[in-house]
């Protein structure tokens, strides 16, 4: 390792310290997730971790999967290649610890690095391992595994899933079985199922084809034909469980003596068996919650999987306009749930394109256009209908409001730390903007015609604005004597800089 490396390592390691909080292993699950690997396939300067299912990066999506559903917030982030970013990304949690993994060299390292950063004998109950690029996984698949794990007598547990498609499209690793027989014809017995090992497809393929693949387990020989190593539909998904006391005993005798001279864990299967421990398998449930990518076209594909599973939930509760086009982060999906359980009907509208990110709150009878964005902090009151192409948005920080039966027209943008009352009309071409400092507040019943911009304002019930530029401004309701409220017309500020503006002369 040269000086430079050295150092960027060393600012990694201090980064990473300052961003860990102390885990509780004494009773709690531990979930260990791979995050190292910064994925050449996927061709993108992005950290592969940090590429984003249905707007959430992929290694959080794993995080909190496994944080809700083994009911423990134990959790070592394994880090390598854009290590830094992958950890900012999640962020500083409680029982969550990031370690880095300098050198890509296998799964199995990863594991070792992070059980390495236990202290010795702290760790008393489960260890789960995911990879950290499994974006459609969830807290249900999780809790399903765990549930298999406790339920099901053994010391190391994989999750595997069924390969659906064409066995020559299937480059996963095979998991290979016990069978009902060995070589001799004798009964497996009570072996009979348990997991031998993961035979890699290229492995697989390398036989000559009439050969027999003979592996020996537990004193027995079985064998497999490549024909029957071809045809498996099992598969290996890279999750796994171990119990704590027996995989701390075994992770160091992985061993680099392979084509790659890495450390694999799936090697960890031998050396179970080879130490009379027990492994098995749990099949998903939903092969989809299992998938992971290396290349963008199944990144698409997954994020299609994540759209499906939104309509479904949501199309008998609201109308989606087009299903194969919209966004709907999880927190507003859960939030139109509950609502439609507390208050349903909903009568809500969303058109196609459309953009509803977390942070925004719904309500009853809400329209919102085609290709509508809303993000941040942004609240709804009942009735608001939101045209095509309008932009609401807001900091985390600050919080937009829009009254009940108000409505935004076609194209507007809406921004920042703003107000705007019941039964508005800010009809197109206006550019509304408030800030910390200025925030912009409308009263109840106020027309804005565009094109107007309005900044740091307040504007007081029953106001008229048309064409107007109001940059700080406090608008009064002025009553005319006929009883109407005066109407703001043509209001533009005085112009600046006119010596630094001349005619061009053709």
């Amino acid at each position: 390792m040269s000086y430079t490396t050295e150092v960027l390592s060393s600012d990694v390691v201090t980064y990473l310290d300052d961003i860990s909080s102390p885990l509780n292993c004494s009773n709690e699950n531990l979930a260990i997730i791979l995050a190292a690997g910064h994925g050449k396939r996927i061709k993108s300067v992005t950290s592969k971790m940090l590429h984003k299912i249905w707007g959430v990066p992929t290694v959080e999506r794993v995080s909190n999967a496994a944080r809700k559903g083994l009911d423990s917030s134990n959790q070592i982030l394994v880090v390598g290649i854009k290590a830094k970013d992958v950890a900012a990304a999640l962020g500083r949690s409680d029982q969550r610890t990031f370690v880095l993994q300098e050198e890509q060299n296998g799964t199995g390292d990863a594991v070792r690095v992070a059980l390495q950063s236990l202290t010795k004998g702290y760790l008393s109950s489960n260890v789960f391992i995911f990879p950290g690029d499994m974006g459609l996984l969830n807290s249900g698949a999780v809790q399903q595994f765990k549930s298999d794990f406790e339920n099901n007598p053994c010391d190391m547990m994989i999750l595997t899933g069924v390969f659906e498609g064409a066995a020559s499209d299937n480059y996963y690793g095979r998991v290979l079985r016990v069978p009902a027989e060995d070589i001799n014809g004798q009964s497996a017995g009570d072996n009979f199922s348990k997991v031998i090992e993961i035979k890699e497809q290229k492995d697989i393929l390398a036989l000559e084809p009439n050969e027999t693949y003979r592996v020996n387990y537990k004193g027995r020989t079985y064998g497999f034909t490549k024909e029957k190593l071809v045809d498996l539909r099992e598969f290996n998904t890279g999750v796994y469980a171990f119990k704590a006391d027996k995989i701390i005993a075994c992770i160091n005798k992985l061993s680099t003596d392979n084509v790659q001279g890495e450390l694999y864990l799936t090697d960890l299967i031998r050396i179970f068996n080879e130490n009379d421990l027990t492994v098995k398998a749990s099949e998903a449930v939903d092969n989809r919650t299992v998938l992971g990518f290396n290349v963008k076209s199944v990144l698409k594909e997954m994020e299609s999987y994540a759209r499906e599973s939104v309509y479904e939930k949501l199309k008998d509760i609201i109308t989606i306009v087009d299903e194969d086009d919209f966004f709907i982060a999880d927190e507003v999906v859960e939030q139109i749930i509950e609502l439609d359980k507390k208050s349903g009907p909903l009568d809500i509208s969303v058109g196609k394109g459309a953009w509803i990110d977390k942070g925004v709150q719904l309500n009853k009878r809400i329209k919102i256009g085609n290709h509508a964005e809303l993000s941040g902090r942004v609240i709804l009151g009942e009735g608001v209908r939101i045209h095509e192409n309008v932009d609401v948005s807001s900091y985390s920080n600050q919080t937009l409001k829009v009254g009940s039966n108000s409505e935004i027209f076609k194209g507007d943008i809406i921004k920042g730390n703003l107000e705007i009352g019941k039964n508005c009309r800010i009809e197109s071409s206006v550019n509304m903007t408030g800030s910390d400092e200025f925030p912009t507040r409308i009263g109840n019943n106020v027309t804005i015609k565009g094109p107007s911009y309005i900044f740091g304002s307040t504007v007081e019930d029953d106001v008229w604005i048309e064409h107007s530029v109001l940059k700080c401004k406090h608008i009064k309701r002025v009553e005319n004597a006929d009883g109407t409220v005066q109407a703001i017309r043509y209001f533009l500020p005085k112009a600046e800089g006119l010596q630094a503006i001349v005619d061009l002369i053709k």
